[in-house]
């Protein structure tokens, strides 16, 4: 498929909505979310994406009842034992972006056992937001640059896009050609502030745990329909 995106970031929203139009307990609502996670990593995958960035948990989700927290933790402990082996049968990588030093250690652990059995694998980066907030990480990506010109490493002069760019999370994946957000709200949610500068969006009613590959396609043909100019 030509014209494709190489990196899509998706903001996973509806969860909590579809399980209470059920009068399903919200955790229900994760695990039907979970089965949309590992549908669309197999959609990516297929049309030859490179990179598909989850927006899985935000620093804001912290305010979120404790009980659903540990739910989601538990859950996404489970999901990536089950997976690990199809992530590498699939030559996919597991990637990690957000401050994860607050998340259970079970889940660190987990993850840093998954994230070092696909670290050779080149045909995908999964990458999950975990604990992410896209102003920490400006600040944070602020915080570095100045120690590093405090020490001497570089120039005031020398920082521009580019050396920015390198100091975020993401700073060894292309910017998101194309940003998805589920369930029909429109607002960014402190998500990829800088690397979504370009980046085309495109928005469906649909909750994320009834979005379905056919859904993913049709917004990557929409992408493809798109004239990006960037700025020009």
């Amino acid at each position: 498929m030509t014209n494709i995106p190489q990196h899509v970031a998706i903001i996973m929203d509806g969860n909590s909505r579809w399980a209470e139009s059920r009068g399903l307990p919200i955790i229900a609502g994760h695990k039907a979310g979970a089965k949309a996670v590992n549908r669309i990593t197999e959609a990516a995958r297929e049309m030859g994406i490179k990179v598909l960035t989850l927006y899985s948990f935000s620093t804001e989700n912290w305010k979120r009842p404790k009980k659903e927290i540990e739910e989601l933790f538990r859950l996404l402990e489970d999901e990536l034992e089950e997976r690990e082996e199809k992530l590498n049968k699939n030559d996919i990588r597991l990637s990690v972006i957000g401050d994860v030093k607050r998340l259970p250690r079970s889940t660190r652990e987990k993850l840093a056992k998954v994230m070092n059995s696909t670290k050779n694998n080149g045909g995908m980066v999964l990458n999950l937001a975990l604990n992410y907030g896209a102003r920490a990480e400006i600040i944070n990506a602020v915080i570095n640059i100045s120690k590093k010109v405090k020490e001497g490493a570089i120039r005031i002069d020398e920082i521009d896009e580019k050396l920015f760019s390198g100091c975020l999370y993401t700073g060894a994946l292309p910017d998101p050609g194309l940003l998805i957000r589920t369930s029909g709200e429109y607002r960014i949610s402190n998500f990829l502030l800088w690397q979504i500068s370009y980046s085309e969006f495109y928005v469906t009613k649909t909750l994320w745990p009834d979005f379905q590959k056919s859904d993913f396609r049709k917004a990557v043909e929409e992408y493809k329909k798109r004239e990006r100019r960037f700025g020009g």
